[in-house]
């Protein structure tokens, strides 16, 4: 069985010893069945990872001994900050979850005219704690060893003028930018992805005049959770680590 990976908001240090909570001890206890003297690997998001052994059992918690860190780096050597529009709950769950595979370095949930859900401040900050566990999830099982943040919702404005990456794009289906018009090299990119319907005019107005460019991701029109994984995929692809 693959060792299970999980991660842990706290300072970790070789030959230590670290609790974990309550739901990660039920997870590896109840589900995965694991036992003291098995192998878990630890990390906490700031780089490389720890391998770990079980060690001790209490009623709520299981104790892991930490071993040597692995140093490794899986991270992209591309920087991508993807402004998605928020969609209503799996599509918006599916697409933050694939993002982070597919290296996403941070995501930021917009507001657009257009979006379907409709938040108060409370719930906002709720979804966007559940995002950022969503992502958690994602980094534990693609073996990331940082963890991108899921940034507070905003309104599509603020972000559009917010954003300083060199190289910015707006998905839109009636763009004229295709993916080899894109610079021979980009080191940090801006994705800007609109929620189910898309984007109005003036929204995709705001967003030219941000320096965005409008890019068409070919001639099919694709779901809202499907458009900004095409578009990290041939971002990776071309200026990435995917092959």
């Amino acid at each position: 069985m693959r060792i299970p990976r999980i991660f842990v908001d706290n300072v970790l240090e070789e030959n230590t010893e670290v609790s974990l909570d309550i739901t990660q001890t039920h997870y590896l206890r109840n589900v995965l069945k694991l036992n003291c003297s098995d192998s878990v690997v630890l990390f906490n998001g700031k780089g490389g990872e720890y391998s770990g052994t079980l060690v001790a059992s209490t009623k709520s918690s299981l104790i892991v001994r930490l071993g040597k860190l692995d140093p490794k780096d899986r991270e992209s050597p591309l920087r991508t900050h993807l402004g998605i529009g928020v969609s209503r709950g799996e599509r918006m769950n599916y697409a933050i979850q694939k993002a982070t595979e597919l290296g996403v370095s941070r995501i930021t949930p917009l507001m657009t005219a257009r979006c379907e859900v409709k938040l108060s401040q409370t719930r906002r900050i709720t979804k966007v704690g559940q995002w950022q566990r969503v992502v958690i999830n994602a980094c534990q099982q693609s073996r990331r060893t940082r963890v991108p943040v899921v940034g507070s919702i905003i309104d599509l404005d603020k972000w559009c003028q917010e954003s300083c990456s060199p190289a910015k794009f707006i998905l839109d289906v009636e763009g004229n930018e295709l993916a080899d018009s894109i610079p021979a090299k980009v080191e940090d990119a801006a994705i800007l992805a609109g929620p189910e319907g898309g984007f109005e005019q003036g929204e995709i107005s705001t967003a030219v005049h941000s320096g965005f460019q409008r890019w068409r991701l070919g001639p099919r029109v694709l779901r809202a959770e499907t458009a900004p994984l095409v578009a990290l995929s041939i971002l990776q692809s071309a200026h990435g680590d995917i092959p």
